[in-house]
């Protein structure tokens, strides 16, 4: 009698414990993370960028170890392009904010510095690759304004300063991947240095007294200095505003008098202003220079800096005179293996 009484008394006990189980699992007992939790956090960086060539130089060195997206679209004046809302988001998710700097892109910094995140490194290449010394003050950048000529990537061997210093930064941000962010300059460094010297041969073949540029935007003075050309003027005034009618006779007269053979107009800013200028002056106008507009589209092997470069100087050198085959035969593809994924914004 006493075993039955105590059976008895057990199992409503542990048919008790069985339904409190059942429910611990029905409510979520089960201590397995959902799908969405146990997804990997992508380890890479998150980069930032602004002007498309900078992209690109931080594509070149990050590849495919960094989520890299730009903000400034192709085709806009990077000067005056306005920020959106909507990138605050993407700020505030950088780990690392790259700008070309020099005052080039101030409403895009200011966004970037009230909305990172406060252990996010903002890193303005300009103010690295030269010197208050070196800075150029020109046409369009008046040395009253205190703001210099920013436009430093079209001279390759500022462009290499900008890889460097973007190397050296993701070293520091993520060592594990040195050796290959490091693979990356060096091949970079190897194809600017090829760029450099095929442009010393082919300026060399212009004759001297054309090695002289009349511009629409005033983006050549690092080039020019580097490589034994002068830039006489641009179009575009400080305020990039049209130019007035005293400005545009003073160019046409500059241009008959020096007997240029071409002006330079932009593929993405059309000017009426130069291409009276090269009529009245009865010279070739070549609207085919780019100052951050990478040629092709993104993920075609042309869409580089050096892409860019190569476009340029296809299309200078002839229109003075030169000869530009030692641009033509050029590598410009991106240094590394696959698709990076980086964004640029259209």
């Amino acid at each position: 009698m006493q075993s039955i009484l105590s059976n008895s008394r057990v199992l409503p006990v542990l048919i008790a414990v069985f339904i409190a189980v059942l429910a611990i699992v029905a409510c979520g007992g089960d201590t397995s993370a959902s799908p969405k939790e146990t997804e990997a956090k992508d380890p890479r960086l998150i980069v930032v960028s602004t002007v498309s060539p900078v992209t690109n130089i931080v594509e070149n060195i990050g590849g495919l170890r960094i989520s890299l997206e730009g903000v400034v679209p192709e085709g806009v004046n990077s000067h005056t392009f306005e920020p959106t809302p909507s990138m605050a988001k993407l700020m505030a998710s950088a780990d690392l904010i790259v700008l070309n700097g020099l005052f080039l892109e101030e409403p895009t910094l200011a966004l970037a510095q009230s909305n990172k995140k406060s252990d996010a490194v903002i890193l303005s290449l300009g103010e690295q690759a030269v010197t208050p010394e070196q800075w150029r003050f020109d046409f369009s950048f008046p040395e009253s304004g205190g703001h210099p000529n920013p436009h430093l990537w079209p001279d390759p061997n500022l462009g290499l300063s900008y890889a460097e210093l973007i190397h050296d930064q993701l070293v520091v941000m993520d060592p594990d991947n040195a050796t290959y962010f490091s693979k990356n300059l060096e091949l970079f460094r190897g194809k600017v240095v090829e760029m450099d010297q095929a442009i010393r041969t082919v300026v060399e073949t212009v004759p001297e007294q054309n090695r002289k540029l009349l511009t629409y935007h005033d983006s050549w003075a690092y080039f020019a200095e580097q490589y034994g050309m002068e830039v006489i003027g641009a179009v575009q005034p400080s305020n990039f505003s049209q130019p007035s009618v005293k400005e545009v006779a003073v160019l046409i007269d500059q241009v008959k008098d020096l007997g240029l053979p071409a002006v330079f107009g932009s593929e993405v800013f059309s000017s009426d202003v130069l291409e009276s200028i090269a009529s009245e002056a009865n010279v070739e106008f070549i609207d085919d220079l780019a100052d951050d507009d990478l040629p092709g589209k993104p993920g075609d092997p042309e869409h580089t800096y050096l892409g860019l470069m190569k476009n340029n100087l296809t299309a200078m050198i002839p229109a003075l005179g030169g000869d530009a085959s030692a641009i033509v035969g050029l590598d410009i593809t991106n240094v590394f293996e696959g698709e990076s994924g980086a964004v640029y914004p259209q």
